[in-house]
């Protein structure tokens, strides 16, 4: 029986090793599985993403002139989306640039011709003349879930083809650009970003882009944000053709504000807030329609707005010299009146 208990043991110690091995391989093969991924897609599209050095002229003021006192040097990313040189960066990173020296994965560089910018989305094109050039491939970032693998390439800091891989932390963000505008649909990862990787693609384990790396929050951990690629997508037409994204204006101040319940019903109104008018531009479109300071706007063309952001995503460029019509709410009544947004690109 001794024996017998004595093989016994050594055999449930055997399959104990032998389940332990096993899942020892188990993990090796994810992890090499997960590398390997991560492995192509670098492959694949590092040679997209390049360095962006940026010179500007900081000027500097005195009581008799205004002279140059110091050049300022940055860098950022971008990616090349075309086999004929068009890149693809953040407007930010080429905001004021009076040089802009581009240097390919290979290590060679060429000088960089700014060709579209649009601060509101934070998104530009620039354009190199150089030969064999790899271009990324564009995602879906309207087909991202939650959990899934996402890779950062950039130039942090002006390290060269830096790798960092995380996951996709949220979708659906909104995010304000420096020119005020909210930029919707942000990506959020934790894939870690630091300056100079603004302008590099966020990719899938496809090897496609599915964002353009923006902004991070300093005072956290792993807590970065990525302009959409189907934005971008949008955006890069208009800046080959015009060099810029038109949008409407009307020219109002505008606050958003609650509206009272007893109007909301009386009206049947499909918002309970709107914008409230609290100035106008002279020889705006506002003051040309007729327009009032006090006025409440609810709606633009039969679409409900109820803030600030829903007018400014409702004036596009198609929007710009076509008769249209602001809903408002003036004294208590709902009116209807006439309007034509002309062009700006910043403003109300």
């Amino acid at each position: 029986m001794k024996n017998l208990r004595f093989v016994a043991d050594n055999d449930f110690h055997s399959k104990n090793s032998e389940t332990s091995v096993n899942r020892v391989n188990a993990d090796e093969r994810l992890l090499d599985a997960y590398s390997q991924a991560v492995i192509s897609v670098v492959d694949k599209v590092s040679p997209g993403v390049v360095n962006i050095e940026v010179q500007r002229q900081i000027k500097g003021q005195n009581r008799y002139s205004q002279i140059p006192t110091r050049e300022s040097q940055g860098n950022g990313s971008g990616i090349v989306f075309t086999s004929d040189g068009y890149i693809l960066t953040n407007s930010h990173v080429i905001s004021d640039a009076s040089h802009l020296e581009v240097t390919l994965a290979d290590g060679q560089s060429y000088k960089g011709e700014l060709i579209g910018d649009d601060p509101d989305t934070d998104l530009a094109v620039i354009r190199i003349n150089a030969p064999n050039l790899v271009p990324v491939t564009l995602g879906d970032s309207e087909s991202l879930r939650v959990g899934q693998l996402a890779i950062a390439i950039g130039n942090p800091y002006g390290f060269q083809a830096t790798v960092t891989t995380g996951v996709i932390s949220a979708c659906g963000r909104s995010f304000r650009s420096r020119s005020g505008r909210l930029i919707d649909n942000i990506i959020q990862t934790d894939a870690a970003l630091n300056p100079g990787n603004s302008g590099g693609p966020l990719v899938s384990s496809h090897g496609e882009v599915i964002g353009i790396n923006t902004a991070v929050i300093m005072s956290a951990q792993g807590i970065c944000f990525a302009v959409p690629v189907n934005a971008a997508k949008t955006v890069i037409p208009l800046l080959l053709k015009d060099g810029k994204v038109r949008r409407g204006y009307i020219g109002i101040g505008g606050q958003n504000v609650q509206i009272p319940r007893q109007i909301v019903l009386f009206h049947e109104l499909s918002v309970e807030r709107g914008i409230f008018v609290f100035s106008i531009e002279k020889y705006s479109p506002a003051s040309r329609s007729g327009l009032l300071e006090g006025d409440v706007i609810v709606g633009f063309n039969n679409q409900p707005l109820s803030c600030v952001d829903d007018l400014h995503k409702v004036l596009t460029h198609q929007e710009v010299g076509v008769r249209s019509q602001l809903t408002v709410l003036r004294d208590g009544q709902k009116l209807v009146i006439n309007i034509i947004p002309q062009e700006s690109p910043t403003r109300l």
